[in-house]
């Protein structure tokens, strides 16, 4: 999210990755090569999958500590994991990405022996593990992490300076994970309850992390320890450093849950406009807790962090880089104005608190229950301050950017991503739900509901497609299927008569069906119908051209 010059959906989104984005082992540690998926490798399978050295235990807590020495670009730390047994085991995989290595392993202060197999380290546990107990084990690692080279798409370490020549750094790992740059358990699936993050720096900078900062430890090298405390469960890749000579103020915000705690953060020679830009963050947050319930972080507050670097989710520690300007960067996405009525990273990346950070997904291949809510969440975000016309607009806007190339669900248990489109095709798709719904508050109740069921929670496409099923009451698995599963979009292939049109789906796939109005010579008589694969026929005389209402997402073709 740097660079302004990138024009093309991937470069627009890969900011995102958020498209950031990035194996199953037996009880040796070895994959069959049967397990693994043609395309992919090993090392994507431990990587990707639940292996039997990550199934049989599981996260309570990590403490993190780690010291950033900007003069070398080279972290030490150590990461204590603490885990509830939940099955026989005694080999256990930590993920650690090179150039950086594990100098120590230990538990009960016995040190232990491992192997590693690429960035995946199999530690052989001496103490017997006994199901129902919670253990720790503490790992201890150095290095130059791996540097990012256009984050947060190519993510990892930023080693930047500011305009005065001072450090300014950052962390971004959505794709490649947080294992590039600490120890863990680096799988989406599964979540520590809470974490304490130490970062040790040097005494002129300040750094910002997930959670409440409890202390601020000095020492007598000049460095500083400051110790920030997460209550609450978190994804491994939203945990976050950013340490620079910020310059910070606080607010508060009365909301659905009380008192929230707003706190921000940016370099002394951007503070009078951030002040002015970050005005936008309580009425963002009123917007998304009108249509996604109560913000889902309230013990951790929320915090809005300036980096060298376009911006990404961290939670409630967002990091932000969008120089201050509405749109992205600058341009409006939807091509239609509305687009410049807002902050985009503010709004994006503070929607993904709910849709990534409260409802996180438990493999990347379903990326898009992040990005599809969360691009959704900017047409909400538009017509809660412009009204419903706008927000329609601008997220029909959006669709010149899909590119259709290929599903939007990745393969699961190799960390792939799907297609870029989990954007704004997914966006779109949820809009036309809205549309069969045709019931705004019930639609909101759904929106909120689904993050009260899942809050806090991992899930899988299957689990959302079902929720959504069940409280609407529509049949829409077949929608589900074409939008997220292949890259067509969906054809009203049409013939007219004397008497009245002829309409089916093509471009589709078998049996698909879906409702759509359709619109009769332009601007004559509108009609809601269900077609299906098969030829329809609906009576109505002197019909020349048929089309559909922009509110879904089709495109239409005269026989």
């Amino acid at each position: 999210m740097t660079h302004s010059g990138l024009t093309n959906l991937r470069g627009l989104l890969a900011f995102f990755l958020v498209l950031t984005l990035l194996g199953g082992t037996a009880a040796c540690g070895q994959t069959p090569k049967s397990t693994v998926q043609p395309g992919f490798t090993h090392a994507d399978t431990l990587r990707g999958s639940i292996t039997p050295e990550r199934r049989w235990w599981d996260l309570n807590h990590y403490t993190l500590s780690v010291q950033i020495n900007p003069s070398d670009s080279s972290i030490r730390g150590s990461n204590a994991i603490r885990y509830r047994v939940l099955a026989g085991g005694q080999t256990m995989q930590i993920d650690l990405q090179l150039p950086l290595r594990i100098t120590k392993m230990e538990q009960d202060g016995q040190a232990l022996t491992w192997r590693n197999e690429g960035n995946a380290h199999f530690v052989q546990l001496a103490k017997k593990q006994q199901v129902g107990q919670t253990e720790t084990i503490t790992v201890t690692y150095e290095g130059k992490p791996h540097v990012a080279k256009m984050p947060p798409w190519d993510g990892g370490f930023t080693w930047s300076r500011d305009p005065k020549g001072r450090p300014f750094i950052a962390t971004s790992c959505q794709g490649l994970g947080a294992s590039v740059w600490w120890p863990c358990k680096d799988h989406m699936y599964d979540e520590p309850d809470s974490m304490l993050i130490q970062v040790r720096v040097p005494e002129a900078l300040t750094d910002v992390s997930n959670g409440k900062l409890r202390r601020i430890i000095p020492h007598d090298d000049h460095t500083r320890t400051f110790e920030w405390a997460v209550v609450n469960p978190i994804n491994n890749y939203g945990v976050n450093v950013n340490a620079a000579t910020y310059v910070s103020w606080s607010d508060t915000l009365r909301g659905e849950k009380g008192t929230l705690p707003l706190s921000f953060y940016v370099l002394p020679e951007n503070e009078t406009a951030a002040r002015q830009y970050f005005r936008q963050v309580k009425t963002m947050l009123r917007a998304f807790e009108h249509w996604f319930g109560a913000y889902p972080f309230y013990e951790d507050g929320y915090k809005l962090v300036q980096t060298p670097y376009l911006g990404m989710e961290h939670q409630s520690s967002v990091t932000y880089g969008n120089r201050f300007r509405n749109g992205y960067l600058g341009t409006d996405l939807s091509g239609t104005g509305w687009g410049l009525k807002f902050d985009f990273i503010i709004v994006h990346e503070s929607g993904h608190e709910w849709f990534a950070n409260n409802i996180t997904y438990k493999d990347i291949a379903d990326m898009w229950v992040h990005e599809s809510f969360t691009s959704y969440a900017e047409c909400l975000y538009v017509d809660y301050l412009f009204g419903k016309n706008a927000g329609a607009q601008y997220v029909i806007g959006t669709r010149a950017r899909v590119q259709n190339d290929k599903p939007i669900i990745g393969h699961y248990n190799v960390n792939e991503e799907g297609s870029g489109d989990m954007y704004f095709k997914g966006a779109n798709m949820l809009h036309m739900i809205r549309q069969w719904v045709a019931n705004d508050e019930k639609w909101r109740q759904v929106l909120r509901q689904l993050n009260q069921t899942f809050y806090h929670k991992t899930v899988t496409t299957a689990q959302i497609e079902q929720f959504l099923i069940t409280k609407t009451g529509l049949k829409l698995q077949p929608i589900f299927d074409q939008y997220l599963r292949t890259a067509q979009i969906p054809t009203l292939e049409y013939t007219t008569s004397p008497t009245g049109i002829r309409y089916r789906w093509v471009n589709c796939l078998p049996g698909f069906t879906m409702p759509v109005r359709l619109c009769l010579n332009d601007l004559g008589p509108r009609r809601l119908v269900t077609p299906t694969t098969s030829w329809q026929e609906l009576k109505q005389p002197a019909v020349k051209e048929v089309t559909v209402d922009a509110d879904y997402y089709v495109l239409v073709s005269r026989k």
